[in-house]
């Protein structure tokens, strides 16, 4: 099972679920990661794209609409670099004062070590569902951090996350991954600067 959620877009997701269906054994939870005014926030579960630039309490009320799940995914990761339109980060402290399910105590990326800490100290006082999450931008990273559940099933794991019965581990990256890593950066930091 996996949970495919593209930047401000479902339409992967989509793909994905279409794909798998025909193809394989797979189960894939459609999904968004949503670039809210405040940091990107992941919807789980949702049929129909959440609006990017709202607020993260707006964008949070929008998924639960739909009946999807919010998760406050990298909280803590702040970042100078500037999309088109907003710096990219975490919601911060606001993963506290708002209604989101679970909290993404696990993110695969290299480097974030600290702010995986001070998300997992954060929910220690939330009791929240802890969720890990590839934040894939490269083939070595999907499946790198991940979500444990009692369960195979998207159905099993959204009764999990609403139970707060799931526990985030990670699984550490070989030199070449890195390597691969380091390179999509130096790729994609290239063409921020160009946009």
């Amino acid at each position: 099972m996996i949970a495919v959620t593209d930047h401000d877009t479902i339409e992967g997701a989509l793909r994905a679920a279409e794909h798998a269906a025909r193809w394989t054994r797979l189960q894939v939870v459609i999904g968004e990661e949503v670039s809210s005014r405040d940091g990107h926030i992941v919807a789980l579960f949702i049929e129909k794209r959440i609006r990017p630039g709202m607020t993260a309490a707006a964008t949070v009320h929008a998924i639960h609409d739909q009946g999807g799940l919010a998760v406050a995914v990298h909280p803590f990761w702040r970042t100078q670099r500037r999309t088109r339109s907003a710096r990219v980060h975490g919601v911060g402290w606001l993963a506290a004062e708002l209604e989101f399910d679970a909290i993404e105590v696990e993110n695969a990326t290299p480097g974030f070590y600290v702010f995986n800490q001070l998300a997992r100290r954060l929910n220690m006082g939330l009791g929240a569902a802890e969720l890990g999450g590839s934040d894939a931008h490269i083939l070595d990273a999907i499946g790198r951090a991940y979500t444990e559940f009692p369960g195979k099933t998207p159905k099993a794991l959204r009764a999990a996350i609403e139970a707060g019965t799931t526990r985030a581990a990670r699984r550490r990256y070989r030199a070449l991954g890195l390597m691969r890593y380091a390179a999509w950066g130096l790729n994609h930091e290239r063409y921020i600067a160009v946009v």
